[in-house]
């Protein structure tokens, strides 16, 4: 890819990441006129940029580079007033990565970065969200006043890479409840597979689902658009589930229903990739990067959190 533009599209990510997640968490200031605890998100009419202009806009930044290809993904109104949202997947041959935009209504400038909620419970919306609509596999207290959301793909690298650390802290935090969802990537080939076997898994057992799960993570370099079917059914035979039945299950349309519910979830609270926490609504997508102690400690100062 480009260096200089793909570069500093991953600084100004990682920084915007980077500064969520690992300022010190402090006490809202008090207003003097108290905020509604739950504001709905607000929508707004914006002139969305066409597809010939983000070509246009692409071609004039990459087109001197015949080796960088690229693909609009999305255009839709951002959820910040007078801005447009355009996603668009960079390729070379080192590879791919997404890339988010947003475009001001005069359509003469562009940002580069995350939108983040604001206010004085800038979490409540998705926590709200996650709540009603969280189709996954529970692990933990169904009375913690913490709730981790996981968003996750069975044949991300770095979602087998953070479950470890998922793993410890649930063990030592026994205030937090940790709901699993699927988010398969249309970049992996056969997670969307994968996910139709873990949410049958999970249905028929939970503890049959983190078995599974574990070993799907460490047979990741085994499994193939080929051969995923049978290792699949393998794994949940040795989960603990009849790997025949969830194999049948996997492939029946109510289990594709429940699994995009989860991938519009997860778009709905803006994931756009793996793995993506969300604790009681507070984002967390630079996972594997975080801190442990960091981590912990913001399920710690969310469960003294006061509704």
């Amino acid at each position: 890819m480009h260096r200089p533009f793909i570069f500093m599209l991953a600084i100004l990510f990682c920084f915007a990441s980077v500064a969520q997640q690992k300022t010190p968490p402090t006490h809202p200031t008090r207003a003097e006129k108290p905020a509604d605890k739950n504001p709905p998100i607000p929508q707004f009419s914006t002139r969305l940029p066409s597809e010939d202009t983000v070509n246009a806009f692409l071609q004039q930044m990459f087109g001197y580079d015949p080796t960088v290809t690229w693909k609009i993904v999305e255009i839709k109104p951002s959820q910040a007033e007078g801005l447009s949202e355009v996603l668009v997947q960079l390729s070379n041959a080192q590879g791919k990565q997404s890339s988010r935009l947003y475009v001001t209504s005069d359509g003469q400038h562009a940002l580069i970065g995350e939108i983040i909620p604001f206010g004085t419970r800038p979490f409540t919306a998705a926590r709200d969200a996650l709540a009603k609509g969280g189709n996954g596999v529970p692990l933990g207290p169904a009375d913690a006043p913490v709730i981790i959301f996981e968003f996750s793909d069975l044949q991300c690298p770095y979602c087998k890479q953070a479950q470890p650390t998922i793993d410890k802290l649930l063990g030592e935090e026994k205030n937090a409840r940790l709901v699993f969802q699927q988010f398969p990537l249309p970049s992996h080939n056969w997670s969307l597979k994968g996910a139709y076997y873990a949410d049958c898994v999970g249905r028929k057992s939970n503890e049959a689902f983190w078995k599974f799960l574990h070993g799907a993570f460490d047979s990741q370099a085994e499994i193939t658009p080929e051969n995923a079917d049978e290792k699949l059914t393998a794994l949940a035979d040795q989960a603990g589930s009849k790997g025949k039945e969830i194999s049948q299950c996997a492939a029946s349309p109510e289990t594709a229903g429940r699994v995009q519910h989860s991938i519009q979830l997860g778009s709905s609270v803006d994931v756009t990739g793996t793995p993506t926490l969300f604790i009681n609504g507070r984002k967390i997508a630079n996972v594997t990067n975080l801190p442990y102690d960091v981590l912990k400690g913001l399920v710690e100062f969310a469960s003294k959190q006061k509704d």
